[in-house]
């Protein structure tokens, strides 16, 4: 078997912890894409385990389980990794007991307070800064973030670099593209957290015992996803099921190690 630019790929086999990505990679918005669960399947009946691992922090970990499994995928906690946690684990390390204002959604707000960080509404009280992509954005919340940012000297983080999220038509504004528009007005841009910095897929294969020779992360983004696999030393797969095309991946500076039309190509290589 061989993938798009004619590499052999049948070392694939020999993988035994997959990272995926899920927007673009296994489903756009709500459609699952055609072959993913008989793509799950296959790893588990190899011996092999998956993990999701997503920059998109406006869900929980809950919310995600609750929208896999109505698509039909059996899902709990221990197949999961998102930016958000990555995020909770990042305050926690370097900024213990801070406030923190969080521009993001009420899962993402949830979910750091159930790691025990400390979640403030007021612009006083801010000494930690984080951006998450919003899906329930306001005006108020622009406001406040603005004020923050132009009238005190506070740690300012982001959950991830990501520039467009899929939907149905093409893409709205993910987390990167909301940054942007307060480096406009302030000049300033965050510490961005989870992919491409390889903290998620070196947790995760801690956490298994899995070794980088074992591991391969699958994914439709080549500045996240694949500079992730890249920046961790893991084998990398781009599908293009998603962001990237096959001119951005000849034409770009981050090359996947195997391109795919799609997951269910990887299914009939294992």
């Amino acid at each position: 078997m061989k993938d798009v630019f004619g590499k052999d790929v049948e070392y694939l086999k020999d993988k035994k912890l997959f990272l995926l990505d899920m927007d673009g990679t296994i489903y756009e918005e709500n459609r699952l894409f055609e072959g993913t669960i008989e793509f799950l399947d296959k790893i588990r009946s190899i011996g092999g385990r998956y993990v999701f691992i997503t920059n998109n922090s406006s869900r929980s970990v809950t919310a995600y389980i609750d929208k896999l499994n109505k698509m039909g995928i059996h899902a709990d906690k221990e197949d999961f990794f998102t930016s958000a946690q990555a995020t909770a684990l990042h305050i926690l390390k370097n900024y213990p007991d801070k406030n923190v204002f969080c521009m993001g959604t009420r899962s993402l707000i949830m979910e750091l307070k159930e790691y025990g960080i400390h979640i403030t509404d007021s612009v006083e009280d801010t000494e930690v800064l984080l951006i998450g992509y919003d899906s329930e954005l306001t005006y108020e919340k622009l406001r406040k973030a603005s004020q923050i940012l132009q009238t005190k000297e506070v740690e300012y983080i982001a959950t991830n670099p990501d520039k467009g999220c899929p939907v149905e038509f093409g893409l709205v504004p993910d987390c990167a593209a909301m940054c942007e528009m307060f480096y406009m007005i302030t000049g300033k841009r965050p510490y961005y957290i989870g992919k491409p910095e390889p903290t998620m897929v070196n947790y995760v294969m801690e956490k298994y015992g899995n070794t980088k020779e074992e591991t391969v992360i699958v994914g439709d983004r080549l500045y996240t996803d694949i500079k992730t696999g890249i920046n961790a030393g893991v084998t990398s797969i781009c599908v293009l099921t998603g962001e990237a095309t096959l001119d951005d991946i000849i034409n770009g500076d981050v090359k996947p190690e195997v391109t795919l039309d799609s997951i269910r190509d990887i299914t009939k290589i294992l």
